[in-house]
């Protein structure tokens, strides 16, 4: 981020826009909008910013901008319409230490102004750093389509009405009171009796919220899906806004995190192949323990939480303590792997079947029925295979699986860093140590990644398909 989005309070502060033709004459209806005292310094000012000054609304200074326009200054904007004399204001503005934004050049000044959603006191800025300034106006109508007219006004009354509202406990109980109020009982109460209806609605709300119960002892146990956070489902995002305390594992990347509260607090409890792990027992006394806090706890787990989540051992501490959950699924690193590769898991004609596999469990590399694997046709995505990878090949040759059996893999599926290995059961250790593959990675047994097909036939072609890159 270039950029920092602030606001900056403009009441009484004065603002200078230097130019008197139609940038200038849209920067000033933005500014008319806050508290400022608005300048506006042109030589030649078209007929509607006159107007603008006839009304009182602006000071018209019928120059160029001169050195003592600038002093007092909040904010300068050069909008002269000519690139020239915009290097000029900016440069004045500059030498006089006022911050100054060059109209449509993102390089040309201080600041950028962003497309603003005005529902004073709500205000909502869009920016793209001007890179696409259009798609900041897209965003923008978008959002205004959904906010309702009224949410300024209720934000006015929720200002009036903080001191009140602080006689609630803090947490999870003052937040669903001002949810509940915002989202429903406000804009319901607004449209029937106006503010004050909306009034003595905010108020019969908070004697209800008031008189009711803390909320019971509760954990929600979500999948994160296997790292883009477009593919978190919408009640996963939901309880994850609402959480206070969101304890994650470490393969959950920052871009999903990033859709919690700021506020929440933010507890890894990863467990690392061969290094320093937190004990399962400990993660299962800490959710209790936060949940008996009167917590709103999520516990994130990478993927879902039911393939080699160790949903059961923590969902059985739940229920010995009396603490309540719900299981929230996420997309599994498997599914995705295969959408990630282009491929079905299944097909008509070529597995009745599919196996979900673990390379290692807690006596080390894992032990299947390997002659079943080795049937023609079986099909089996493999968790925790990239340490394993050598020993599950050789089990598999052993047992009698044809050497040509296709393979994939997929390494931070779904993630920017996206890596897509094509192999044969006979090469496919070889290729994922030519790869430096690490993890996390899922192993596909009996398909290939559509990408790799004609590579796999092509023998002169580069063992490697990648997608994304690391």
């Amino acid at each position: 981020m270039r950029h920092l989005p602030v606001s900056i309070d403009l009441r009484g502060k004065r603002v200078v826009i230097a130019g008197g033709g139609e940038t200038a004459l849209a920067k000033a209806r933005l500014v008319l909008k806050t508290e400022a005292a608005l300048t506006i310094c042109a030589a030649n000012p078209s007929l509607a910013i006159r107007q603008l000054a006839a009304e009182g609304r602006a000071t018209l200074i019928p120059h160029r901008l001169a050195a003592y326009d600038l002093r007092g200054v909040t904010l300068l904007y050069a909008a002269m319409d000519d690139p020239a004399e915009d290097s000029r204001v900016v440069a004045r503005g500059r030498a006089h230490r006022v911050l100054t934004n060059s109209v449509d050049n993102r390089d040309g000044g201080d600041f950028l102004t962003p497309a603003i959603v005005d529902r004073a006191p709500i205000t909502i800025a869009i920016g793209t750093e001007g890179a696409a300034p259009v798609l900041a106006r897209m965003i923008k109508a978008a959002i205004e389509a959904r906010l309702p007219a009224c949410i300024g006004a209720l934000a006015r009354l929720a200002e009036g009405y903080r001191g009140k509202a602080a006689a609630l406990p803090a947490g999870a109980r003052r937040r669903r009171f001002w949810r509940r109020f915002f989202a429903d009982v406000g804009p319901r109460a607004y449209a029937e009796a106006g503010a004050a209806g909306a009034l003595a609605a905010l108020d019969a709300l908070h004697a209800e919220t008031a008189a009711s119960s803390a909320a019971p002892a509760h954990v929600d146990l979500i999948g994160a899906g296997p790292g883009d956070p477009d593919l978190l489902t919408l009640k996963a995002r939901r309880l994850l806004f609402d959480a206070d305390v969101v304890i994650h594992d470490r393969l959950v990347p920052a871009a999903v995190l990033d859709l919690a509260r700021r506020e929440a607090r933010f507890i890894a409890v990863g467990k690392t192949p061969g290094g320093q792990s937190w004990r399962q027992d400990d993660i299962n006394n800490l959710l209790i323990e936060e949940a008996r806090r009167g917590q709103r706890v999520v516990r994130l787990k990478s993927g879902d939480p039911g393939i080699y989540g160790r949903l059961d051992e923590e969902t059985a501490a739940l229920e010995a303590a009396g603490v309540a959950y719900a299981v929230v699924p996420g997309v599994t690193a498997a599914m995705a792997a295969a959408a990630a590769a282009k491929v079905s898991l299944s097909r008509r004609g070529r597995n009745s079947s599919l196996r979900i596999l673990t390379g290692q469990d807690i006596n080390g590399f894992a032990e299947h029925d390997w002659r079943a694997l080795a049937r023609p046709g079986a099909t089996a995505a493999i968790y925790m295979g990239v340490g394993a990878a050598p020993f599950l090949q050789g089990r598999l040759l052993m047992h009698g699986a044809d050497p040509a059996t296709p393979m994939g893999v997929i390494e931070n599926a779904s993630r920017p860093e996206q890596v897509i290995i094509a192999a044969e059961l006979s090469t496919i250790a070889q290729r994922m140590a030519a790869a430096a593959i690490e993890g996390p990675a899922i192993l596909l047994f009996g398909v290939a990644p559509k990408a790799a097909c004609l590579e796999l036939a092509a023998p002169e072609a580069s063992p490697i398909a990648l997608a994304g890159g690391r």
